[in-house]
């Protein structure tokens, strides 16, 4: 077969012929890497348009709503495994058989304590810090307590690692959480499940034993496995310029949690209730709707339509499900979440909305669920950043297991051109 290629033709050059890549799944892509030896870059804000690395781990197809996992639709992932069985899969390339699924759990819930200096490591933080602020710090600082295991060409200490991280994140989550209420900080529980044991962690104290409903921890476990990984968005690709220097693990993730924590990335479900609070009161919808639809109004509904799913965004109809089981299970009287469904019920019919393909996306539900939980908008990054850690620790691994290069990007210089310092005292 022919190998396809692009011709770039540069007024005042000779064509470039640009090799043509053709992936597993999506659209062929131009091999530009050449260029730099021809003297000319690419100029593309964001990233948008480029591909910055070959993955074998997640796909999406934003135009149909598709969602992949090593192969697996995230919707049948999310319906048929659970968390740690969907972490196995992200980390190995293979879903597990029974037996390795038992001693991957088995080694997870082994290392879900942290050492207990970093208990006091706590107390360096004001009761009123963000607690992504305290996460950030606490995970960079893992690396001074676990360096027993930094060499990262060593494929067994990148292994002791990634058991590491997916074990302690939870522990750490929900200490960050006790710690601005002033609560006693909760050991694990290795009897419990995954999320069982967060639930616990989070809402238990030492006083009583912890009774976690079935219906909260089946959808926590759902929110971990609909926000494990999403291809090479912004603080995976963080994660991976950071890792691409030979940085150790832990502070390659600390720097993905510090990208997830700006509000166009990991705060959009905490902006989904933040939204709610504006609009107020059901009476108030048709109003919001209406300046919603006003290209000239600032206003606009959180939660609906996603940058890269044109189509409806598949995690959200797993979590539409999830989430009006929770809200059944709860029975809340509560206003704002009332709001919601009115909103969702409104979103789903107007024909705006639908012309527009503005459906209600992943963070519109996970919102709504975690705040039924008892989860304050603080922490919901917090659990994204829990949840996502798998995808980072993935695709750190897939990186360093290959031949990769430093992250270089390039830029468009728009200052001034070489001058000539002026004496201080002839400066005008």
């Amino acid at each position: 077969m022919t190998e396809k290629k692009a011709i770039l033709k540069v007024e005042g050059r000779d064509d470039l012929e640009l090799p043509i890549l053709t992936p597993t799944l999506g659209r062929d892509e131009i091999d530009v890497s050449s260029l730099t030896a021809n003297g000319l870059f690419t100029f593309d804000p964001g990233f948008t348009s480029t591909a910055s690395c070959e993955s074998k781990i997640t796909y999406i197809d934003g135009e149909v709503g598709k969602l992949l996992h090593r192969g697996y639709s995230i919707e049948e992932l999310a319906a048929k495994s659970d968390y740690l069985e969907v972490c196995y899969l992200l980390l190995n390339g293979e879903l597990p058989n029974a037996e390795q699924k038992e001693a991957f759990v088995g080694t997870v819930k082994n290392h879900t304590m942290v050492h207990e200096q970093i208990r006091n490591f706590f107390n360096g933080f004001r009761r009123d810090a963000h607690p992504m602020a305290i996460m950030c710090g606490v995970v960079g600082a893992l690396s001074a307590f676990y360096h027993d295991s930094l060499d990262i060409t060593n494929p067994e200490h990148r292994e002791i690692t990634a058991y590491r991280l997916i074990a302690k994140m939870p522990t750490i989550a929900a200490m960050c959480y006790k710690y601005g209420l002033g609560q006693p900080l909760m050991y694990p529980r290795n009897d419990l499940g995954y999320a069982e044991n967060f639930l616990h962690m989070m809402f238990g104290n030492p006083c009583e034993e912890t009774q976690v409903s079935p219906t909260l921890a089946r959808a926590m476990d759902k929110i971990f496995i609909l926000h494990a990984d999403h291809e090479q968005n912004a603080s995976t690709s963080t994660v991976r310029l950071a890792g691409s220097s030979g940085a150790n693990p832990f502070a390659c993730i600390a720097a993905g949690i510090s990208a997830l924590w700006g509000p166009a990335h990991g705060g959009a479900n905490e902006a989904v209730l933040n939204m709610l609070d504006e609009i107020g009161d059901i009476s108030q919808i048709e109003t919001y709707i209406a300046k919603a639809k006003d290209k000239n109004d600032p206003f606009k509904l959180m939660g609906f339509g996603h940058r890269v799913y044109k189509n409806y965004d598949p995690r959200a109809t797993v979590m539409r499900e999830s989430c009006h089981e929770v809200l059944n299970e709860l029975g809340v009287n509560d206003p704002k979440l009332e709001l919601a469904m009115k909103l969702e019920e409104i979103a789903l019919s107007d024909p705006y909305f639908k012309e527009k393909k503005l459906f209600p996306n992943v963070d519109f539900y996970s919102g709504i669920i975690l705040k039924a939980i008892g989860i304050p908008t603080s922490m919901f990054t917090v659990i994204f950043a829990l949840s996502r850690t798998v995808g980072w620790v993935a695709h750190w691994n897939e990186m360093i297991s290959n031949p990769y290069k430093i992250g270089r990007p390039r830029q468009l210089y728009t200052g001034e051109k070489e001058r000539h310092l002026v004496p201080l005292n002839e400066r005008k």
